[in-house]
């Protein structure tokens, strides 16, 4: 068994900085879609999931994903951790389920959802192409 490396004081204070809300990632997408002039509402509690960004006239919203907390097939989605791997697994497989719970719900109250990986960040031109092309359908 491996052992941490921090104390849990340390790791409790890390894991607190772990944020659900405006991720780099989230805002990198935000100001994507700002600059071309698109609107939107931030994590409507409302909505099955709270997405990330709402477009209600349209009926879309996206979700902006850390590819390991939501067990993306890239790279960075594939990582478990060493210490404590049964809870971690368990853990990140529900993280998996209920977002494709989310999506499904929303889907069956008429809306398209889009969801962007953090892998897929730093291809700007695609993203950017990707986003446009989802929220002008």
């Amino acid at each position: 068994m491996v052992t941490d490396v921090l104390t849990p004081t340390q790791r409790r204070y890390c894991m607190s900085r772990i944020r659900n809300k405006d991720t780099k990632p989230e805002m990198i997408v935000r100001r994507i879609l700002y600059k071309l002039g698109y609107r939107y509402r931030l994590h409507v509690s409302h909505l099955p999931g709270k997405p990330d960004l709402v477009f209600s006239s349209r009926n879309k919203a996206i979700f902006v994903h850390g590819c390991f907390w939501h067990r993306h097939n890239c790279r960075f989605g594939k990582v478990v951790p060493e210490t404590r791997k049964a809870f971690w697994t368990d853990k990140l497989e529900k993280n998996k389920a209920r977002d494709k719970r989310n999506r499904a719900a929303l889907r069956r109250r008429g809306w398209q959802v889009f969801v962007v990986w953090e892998c897929q960040i730093n291809r700007t031109d695609w993203i950017t192409e990707r986003l446009v092309s989802f929220l002008d359908d």
